[in-house]
């Protein structure tokens, strides 16, 4: 690197939720800062995955910025839980309500940064053979930003349609008519599957691994109903702060947690595990305390929710063929909206890979060890690289060119705080690995990351300090106290293959991925740590 001063005083990687709320905050506190975002657009994940379905599992008033009054006032949402359509919208308005595009550049795509020792700052090189240099890198590359492309044998070789949820047309794609299979059943594919259902002449769904739903009800608000929560805005936020998810609301997350003081399976009368499914359904099969702790009292429940399953979809063969086989809680829950119905409908069959693997993609189809299936459509719903998975794809090299990529493969995927990583000085990592956005309402975390890292650009700014480094000591004890506070749940449990714990990857190191100590405790930790003067960092 050249004497020359740097381009910027900071870098930031992505411009989606994190990025746009880091820029703002980091302009404000009068950093010289550009955002590098490979799309053609702000929306970062909500940018990409426009598949038919695809929606938030928080409810919107809660899925979204609480730093500016003005726009949670000006800004007008239609559904108690925002759809994709609408959620790329807000993104877009909120990029053009702060001005943020003329420090944004888009098709952009970082390949490299390196870290100059002696400069004490960054150089990013994109793909076109570009370069940027500044002291300070903000990642805002997302936690589920890097799709898992399946490996199957002649994928290249179809002559039909491929499609990946990850990566939708923007123009839509019509499917009337068309013999249509869906590859994964996880979040993104039990979104997918009852839209596409709708449509096609004939939908075959291979389910690699079946998956725990949460029914769930999205409607339109009210007339005057948003209004009246807007006028409500102070005490709600003031609730979503307090709340271990950052989401007081109704979410995914908020019905684990009631779960916790229900009462315990194994002590409950069979009499009363039917009543729990006559009058809740699938909810009833997984509302007991002792399934988070208890790998016996979690396979009961199992049992159960295939009772639930089976009062739903009328084939019994089917019905068994859609109960997991993994314990409830291992994996990020999924709203669904009429996903077992689906597989009562004449058009509708239920491909179960774990009876009959797939051997190949054909020209015409999928072929699997029982038998071909034609098709006109191939829709790929197969899963994240998560948490690590978009720094990993950036060559970066730290201190002595060491490479991040590397040192998660081998040592795992650490870091300190979810912040930052040793050996990277002045890399700071919104929701890393070690953070708490993969057991709450990701906006509310990041709001947190992005305040205390601008926080901590100040201090260094004021304090003349040139590099920030995380101690490795200090990051093995915070993975450590991270690991601890689910070590006896199942959600180590070695059948768990989860994105939670990397499970989902092959060859990732398995390791719990995040922080379930809940937001304000997290905060409460974060600020204790920057009042002491960044204790766990090396300030230089």
């Amino acid at each position: 690197m050249s004497d020359a001063a740097p381009d910027f005083d900071v870098l930031v990687i992505g411009a989606g939720f994190s990025g746009l709320y880091a820029l703002h905050r980091l302009r404000q506190s009068g950093f010289r800062t550009r955002v590098l975002e490979k799309a053609e657009n702000v929306g970062g994940t909500w940018f990409y995955n426009r598949y038919p379905g695809a929606r938030c599992d928080i409810e919107s008033i809660e899925y979204s910025y609480s730093f500016s009054e003005e726009i949670q006032q000006d800004w007008v949402w239609t559904e108690t839980m925002p759809a994709q359509p609408e959620i790329e919208a807000y993104l877009n308005f909120v990029a053009d309500r702060l001005d943020l595009r003329r420090d944004i550049q888009f098709s952009t795509e970082v390949v490299g940064m390196t870290f100059d020792e002696q400069a004490a700052a960054w150089t990013a090189r994109t793909g076109v053979g570009e370069s940027f240099t500044a002291p300070f890198v903000v990642a805002a590359s997302g936690i589920l930003s890097v799709p898992l492309e399946p490996d199957i044998p002649g994928m290249a070789n179809f002559a039909g349609t491929s499609l990946f949820t990850s990566r939708w047309p923007k123009e839509g794609v019509d499917l009337t008519g068309k013999r249509v299979g869906v590859i994964g059943t996880g979040s993104s594919g039990v979104q997918l599957i009852p839209v596409v259902a709708r449509d096609a002449l004939q939908l075959s769904v291979f389910q690699r691994s079946p998956t725990y739903t949460l029914p769930w009800q999205v409607r339109p608000f009210e007339p005057g109903e948003l209004d009246e929560m807007k006028a409500r805005y102070g005490e709600i936020r003031a609730a979503q702060r307090e709340h271990p998810i950052g989401a007081a609301r109704l979410s995914a997350f908020s019905v684990l947690l009631d779960m916790l003081a229900s009462p315990p399976l194994k002590a409950a009368p069979r009499e009363d595990q039917l009543r729990a499914i006559d009058e809740n359904g699938i909810l009833g099969a997984l509302n007991w305390s002792d399934i988070f702790f208890d790998i016996d009292a979690n396979r009961m429940a199992a049992k159960l929710y295939g009772e639930a399953v089976a009062r739903i979809v009328k084939d019994p063969e089917t019905a068994a063929s859609l109960v997991p086989d993994h314990p409830f809680a291992c994996k990020r829950p999924i709203i669904d909206q009429g996903y077992y119905q689906t597989f009562n409908r004449d058009n509708v069959t239920l491909v179960d890979l774990r009876k009959s693997p797939i051997r190949e993609v054909t020209t015409t189809g999928i072929r699997t060890e029982n038998e071909s299936h034609e098709l006109d459509v191939i829709i790929y719903a197969t899963g994240f690289d998560a948490m690590t998975g978009a720094l990993s794809r950036i060559d970066v090299r730290g201190r002595d060119g060491r490479s991040l990529r590397e040192f998660w493969a081998s040592e795992g995927p650490l870091s300190y705080l979810g912040l930052a990583v040793a050996g990277f000085p002045n890399l700071f990592t919104i929701q890393g690995p070690g953070g708490p956005s993969p057991s709450s309402n990701f906006v509310a975390a990041l709001e947190q990351h992005v305040e205390w890292i601008s926080d901590c650009l100040e201090y260094l700014r004021a304090n003349g300090i040139r590099t920030i480094e995380a101690l490795a000591t200090a990051q093995q004890e915070w993975i450590d106290h991270a690991t601890s506070l689910v070590a006896a749940t199942v959600l180590l449990h070695p059948s768990c293959n989860s994105w939670y714990n990397g499970g989902n990857v092959p060859g990732k190191k398995r390791m719990y991925m995040g922080y379930t100590g809940g937001i304000p405790e997290y905060r409460r930790r974060c600020d204790d740590i920057a009042t002491a003067g960044y204790t766990g960092f090396k300030l230089a």
